[in-house]
């Protein structure tokens, strides 16, 4: 039995250490993308303005006017002084054509003060440069630049949830694989944990394949719940729509909503809105209000795939924080102005929290500075354990060709 889950550990090891190895060296990067990104592009993000911060509708209609091709789909509401206002937009129909327009960025930078345009990106564009690295590494770690293919642009998501699945199940076989090799039934478990000791153990000075493999067995077994971790946030995230949310919806009780119960629209087109931005954000301030929510309105997303405003809740000065258990969202329709839902941290049934956890705990966030630094190690320790886990597939299969 043991020498099957050997080589079910070897196979599915090699068939997702290449990904796990993009996975892990983004993911440790990614761990501080508001900061480097903000370093990088201190010249777009950070804005020489000061005074009075303008109404964010206002700063919407200035990014229009400056391109009237442009059509604003999020609108940054929780507006601070030096720092630039973020608006995705999207392309509008170009009349003599009946197809849209070509922009060449998806983002526009303002500053809340005087209104200037300060720059502009596109944080899809596959294309590598300094502007746009933070969005192109988060884009290669969630799904790998996969394009869009046979009506969905979810491909590429799948297929690093399913790397993510395989990756959880044979974390399973590594921790059986590290156990004693011969088990007597009445064996003191005392003396059994004994045994099992030196595999938790590093022979530094062996140097070597010895020290090589010592790395991938005993790094693993260190953080193996860390592992767990990752590893299931990770199949739950890409897989979420697909597997994740309606497996949880059949074992347990919960609060489904406009994400979970609508159908998206098919791929490139657009459900137009009958209510504008202005509208929504009232209706969404009402009753963020109404239930006690404790930061203002942040932001507010219209993708035109769902026929609803998305209108998040969160601090302004903590943006980055907001994915640890801080952010809010409250849904409105874009046909009727109905509020359809809403989200809120820690509330709901047991399995409606383990479902909000699922971001908090796979970026580490939900921990806060300690839980990113932890999830950036973890990162490199994942590359670690792929790249010793090949040089050992690569050792037996040569002391096996020359056995021949």
């Amino acid at each position: 039995m043991r020498a099957f889950w050997t080589v079910v550990h070897r196979w599915a090891g090699l068939a997702v250490a290449l990904f796990l190895i993009v996975a892990g060296l983004t993911g440790a990067v990614i761990s501080w993308d508001h900061e480097i990104d903000e370093w990088l592009n201190a010249d777009i993000m950070h804005t020489p303005g000061r005074g009075a911060l303008q109404d964010p509708l206002a700063l919407a209609a200035a990014v229009e006017a400056d391109d009237p091709r442009a059509e604003v789909s999020y609108m940054t509401l929780g507006l601070e002084e030096g720092h630039a206002a973020s608006f995705l937009v999207r392309p509008r129909i170009d009349p003599a054509t009946g197809a849209r327009y070509t922009l060449g960025y998806n983002t526009a930078y303002v500053d809340p003060v005087t209104a200037r345009i300060t720059g502009h990106r596109d944080s899809r564009s596959i294309a590598l440069s300094q502007r746009n690295l933070m969005p192109w590494l988060r884009h290669l770690h969630e799904s790998l630049h996969v394009p869009a293919f046979w009506g969905s642009d979810r491909w590429g998501f799948r297929l690093m949830g399913a790397v993510a699945l395989v990756w959880l199940l044979d974390s399973f076989v590594a921790l059986y694989l590290t156990f004693p090799r011969r088990q007597v039934a009445r064996t003191a478990p005392r003396h059994w944990l004994q045994r099992w000791r030196p595999a938790w153990a590093v022979r530094w000075r062996a140097g070597g394949y010895r020290l090589n493999f010592d790395l991938h067995r005993a790094g693993g077994l260190w953080v193996w719940i860390v592992i767990l971790v990752v590893a299931f946030t990770s199949f739950s995230l890409n897989l979420y729509r697909e597997v994740f949310y309606p497996l949880m919806s059949r074992i347990s009780t919960t609060t489904p909503g406009p994400y979970e119960t609508l159908v998206p629209a098919p791929l490139g087109s657009f459900i137009a809105p009958r209510i504008g931005f202005a509208q929504a954000i009232d209706i969404a301030r009402s009753e963020g209000h109404r239930l006690g929510l404790p930061h203002p309105p942040g932001g507010i997303w219209y993708g035109g795939d769902y026929p609803f405003y998305n209108v998040s809740f969160f601090d302004p000065g903590d943006e980055g924080g907001s994915l640890g258990m801080g952010l809010s969202n409250v849904y409105v329709s874009s046909q009727t102005g109905e509020v359809l839902g809403a989200h809120r941290p820690w509330h709901g049934t047991a399995a409606d929290v383990f479902v909000q956890l699922q971001l908090p705990l796979h970026s580490g966030r939900i921990l806060g500075l300690p839980g990113r630094i932890l999830m950036s190690a973890m990162g490199l320790l994942v590359v670690m354990l792929s790249v010793t886990g090949i040089v050992i597939w690569a050792r037996k299969r040569r002391a096996r060709l020359l056995q021949k």
